[in-house]
Formats: C-alpha cells, structure tokens, sequence
C-alpha cells in the first residue's frame, strides 16, 4: 500500500498558509467580493488562498496536476489535488466563522480516481481534520497532536441525529417530500452548512447528512476523512466516492436507509 505520510505533511504545511491568507482578511470592512457567472460570490480572500496553495504544489509536487475551484484545471497524471480555497464563502464575506480550506490528494487506480488525503482547516473554528488512506482520521492542532476520529454507532434513524445545509435544491431534485420524511423520522435535524456535517458524522456527533448538489472540491477531502473514520460516504445514486455531484454520508449502519429517504431510485 501506498505511504501518505509525506503527502499529508505537505497538506498540512499548504493549509497553514491557507488559514494565514484567509484569516488575515476575514471580517476585513475592505474585502473585495465579486458575483460569479453562477450567481455565487468569489472574494479576494479564495482567490488568493488558491493561488498560494497552487505556487507550493508547483514548488513541492510539479508533476502533479490540480483543479481548484477559482482557476480550473491544470496538468494531468494519475495524481491530481483538488482544492477548495474556502468553502462557504457566503459564511465568510458575512463574517459567519462556519467556512474551510478544503484540500484533497486524488490518485488513479483500477476503479477510476479516488481521494487518498484529505485536509479540511476551519481557522475561524479552531479546529482541523485530515485523513489518509489506510492511516485513519483524526482532528487537532497538528499532526503530533491528534485524537482519531470514529463514526457513531448509532443503528436507528428514530435515533439519528441528521444534518444537512439547506433545503434549497431538494425541491428542484424532487426530492423534498423525501427529506422532510428524514426529518420528521429521525431523532434531531441542524443545518450546520457546508463541509461541517461530514466532519460531525466523522466525529461520531452527527449520524447522517446529505446534499443534493456539490462539486468535486466540495467532496473530495471530506469523502476521505468520513471513510477513514469508518463511515461511509456516497453519491445520492450509492456511487461510491465524491464523483455523482451530490452527496450523502452516514456512519455505515444507516447509509441504505438514508438513501431510501432522499437518495435516487437507481442505487
């Protein structure tokens, strides 16, 4: 098996200097926040935070190839990292602490490309969790000082407690009757929003969580940390993996369940 010891340093060491960028310019009453083609805002901050962690890959691992949400596609080969700058930038330019530089290291294999390292840094929280393939999952200050991560043990959706980010989408999906299904059914249901409910369901504090719309970036570093914390982390079609463009994570014992409610048909 491969060894991600070095390659999870370097993550480390990338969103050291991520959580530098993005805080120095956090609820800064200058912050230059533009409107993407998507409708969706961009700030100076995510912008430079990719560029920074792009300049070091360069430096530190130049035959890799990247894509990162605010400039695309770069390089090719069967190693490629995919980075978030900040994910929940309209938590950000509000001055909500809830946002993280996602970082993931995807390699190729048999069944088609696969995240192996995962970092996902909170600055505004204080908090970080990171995992790499078959070295477990684990969160604290630094990689020396770490407590691992466990799913919860939870086997009954009655007694699941359920996050999620928003309802917007569920609807377009048709599945809005499902996931109002889910939330009456289980035990508790927050919306905790953006990378937070799958670092919760690693933690073992949240038992299920799913969003109906996401990107590659948007999964690919929590995919990793959720699995290694032995959860189970899937498209809404049971896809393994962050490849279908949604998500649905669970501690393992309820992930068939969870997708009954919202996931689609075909799985």
């Amino acid at each position: 098996m491969p060894d991600y010891h070095d390659d999870l340093r370097l993550g480390h060491v990338l969103a050291d200097a991520a959580d530098a960028a993005t805080m120095e310019r956090f609820k800064a009453l200058d912050l230059k926040v533009e409107t993407k083609p998507d409708m969706t805002p961009v700030s100076e901050a995510d912008k430079a935070a990719e560029e920074l962690i792009r300049s070091q890959l360069q430096r530190a691992r130049p035959r890799d190839a990247v894509l990162g949400e605010e400039f695309g596609s770069e390089g090719a080969g069967p190693r490629r990292w995919i980075i978030d700058p900040i994910d929940g930038t309209k938590n950000y330019v509000r001055g909500v602490p809830v946002w993280a530089t996602l970082i993931a290291l995807m390699e190729r294999g048999e069944g088609g490309d696969r995240p192996v390292v995962g970092i996902v840094s909170a600055p505004a929280l204080n908090r970080r969790w990171w995992a790499a393939e078959g070295l477990g999952a684990f969160t604290g200050r630094s990689l020396t000082s770490a407590s691992r991560l466990q799913v919860s043990k939870v086997g009954r959706i009655q007694d699941a407690s359920f996050a999620y980010s928003s309802l917007t989408g569920w609807e377009e999906r048709g599945k809005l009757p499902g996931f109002l299904d889910l939330s009456r059914d289980c035990w508790r249901t927050r919306a905790y929003g953006d990378f937070w409910p799958y670092m919760l369901v690693a933690e073992g504090a949240v038992d299920i969580c799913a969003e109906p719309e996401l990107s590659l970036w948007d999964m690919a570093a929590c995919a990793v940390v959720v699995k290694e914390a032995g959860g189970q982390f899937t498209g809404l079609d049971g896809r393994p993996g962050p490849h279908s463009g949604n998500a649905a994570a669970s501690n393992g014992l309820l992930h068939e369940e969870l997708l009954g409610y919202v996931g689609d048909a075909k799985h």
